[in-house]
């Protein structure tokens, strides 16, 4: 086996492993003590965020923020861990408002269904400072044009002076641990067609990433149910390497 496919064998064995991996995991409970003690070691780290706001919504009153929690952040997790050589903890993950000084702990951020975030100037402030200090902030499972100009509108409270670039697959972040040849991952449930936007330090397209914006797509169902094989094992596999690879080059870039 060669060194490039031993990774993509031990992707799709741990798929199949999963269910171990999420067995006493509760689905759609409710998101309490849900941060673990800081040890340098990487967490997946999900941003809450209120009820404001006339598209607000959620399962528990949030806003969608807590969309396929708690699986599939505990999943990628075990990904990460199985298959890299980062240190991962995998026996729980983050969540945190914005404000959280603790976010600073975490160098990668990720947000479900921004189409119905709402942030506030203190909030905005502490996005500012995270993301230009070092930190990368992931936008997951949103769709159409409302959605997007919600997840614009927020983001210009924290950058105004930043805009989205469309990326294509030449892009590092698409080759940083698995090579990806086509974004043909589809969105799980919804007939859009994908696109993969981010905004760059100073707006060079060649600089640091500071957000990643996964429009009219859903990677994080994929991931939460890897382990029922809802969707597939082909975009279901796909999803984890796009999730893999976005943690990778944001751990090294």
């Amino acid at each position: 086996m060669t060194r490039r496919a031993r990774p993509v064998a031990a992707l799709l064995l741990l798929v199949l492993l999963l269910p171990l991996v999420a067995s006493g995991q509760g689905r759609r409970r409710g998101p309490q003590a849900a941060t673990v003690e800081y040890d340098s070691h990487f967490v997946f780290t999900r941003i809450r965020y209120g009820a404001g706001g006339g598209l607000a919504r959620g399962f528990f009153g949030g806003g969608g923020w807590e969309h396929d929690y708690p699986t599939a952040d505990r999943n990628l997790a075990a990904i990460l861990d199985y298959i890299t050589n980062m240190r991962v903890r995998t026996d729980g993950s983050n969540i945190l408002d914005l404000d959280d000084p603790r976010i600073f702990e975490n160098p990668v951020i990720y947000m479900s269904e921004p189409g119905y975030w709402t942030t506030n100037e203190d909030e905005a402030k502490n996005l500012r400072a995270y993301l230009l200090k070092g930190g990368f902030l992931i936008f997951d499972d949103f769709e159409g044009p409302a959605h997007w100009s919600n997840m614009v509108a927020q983001m210009k409270r924290a950058l105004p002076e930043h805009s989205f670039i469309p990326l294509d697959v030449s892009h590092p972040i698409f080759q940083s641990f698995f090579g990806i040849k086509y974004l043909n991952v589809p969105h799980p449930t919804v007939n859009v067609p994908p696109s993969y936007l981010a905004i760059f330090e100073n707006n060079d397209p060649s600089g640091r990433m500071l957000a990643l914006a996964n429009w009219n797509n859903d990677l994080g169902d994929y991931w939460e149910w890897s382990a029922e094989g809802l969707y597939g094992a082909d975009p279901t596999n796909d999803a984890y390497r796009l999730g893999v690879n976005y943690i990778v080059y944001a751990m090294t870039h």
